[in-house]
């Protein structure tokens, strides 16, 4: 299996089903310390930092990196934090999309893979 920071999102069209709580907890694997939420229609994560400047910081790194994808998070920060949530509008669930972006912003966050 292909890491997933190692893939890039794909533009989802809708049509297709939102995945399984079972295969969303399978991708929950390469994607640490992210929550399941919504009955499994969204995950997030919370971020933090030593400071605003370093949560700023953080959060405009993961606006570039959702513009480059072409898959963007919602995100709220303050202090000391950062909070993303992923899930794909079009399907009104999660997609293997999410968990690549959740996987790429662990690494952003500066965590080993």
């Amino acid at each position: 299996m292909t890491a997933l920071t190692e893939k890039t999102c794909t533009p989802c069209q809708g049509g297709i089903p939102p995945l399984t709580r079972e295969e969303a907890e399978g991708f929950l694997e390469d994607a640490r310390d992210w929550d399941l939420l919504d009955e499994a229609r969204r995950i997030e994560r919370t971020y933090s930092f030593g400071n605003f400047k370093q949560a700023w910081d953080f959060v405009n790194s993961v606006a570039e990196l959702c513009e480059a994808e072409g898959h963007h998070a919602d995100i709220t920060f303050g202090w000391g934090y950062a909070t993303v949530s992923l899930m794909t509008m079009k399907i009104r669930g999660l997609h293997e999309n999410d968990f690549i972006m959740a996987a790429k912003i662990n690494q952003l966050a500066g965590e080993p893979l």
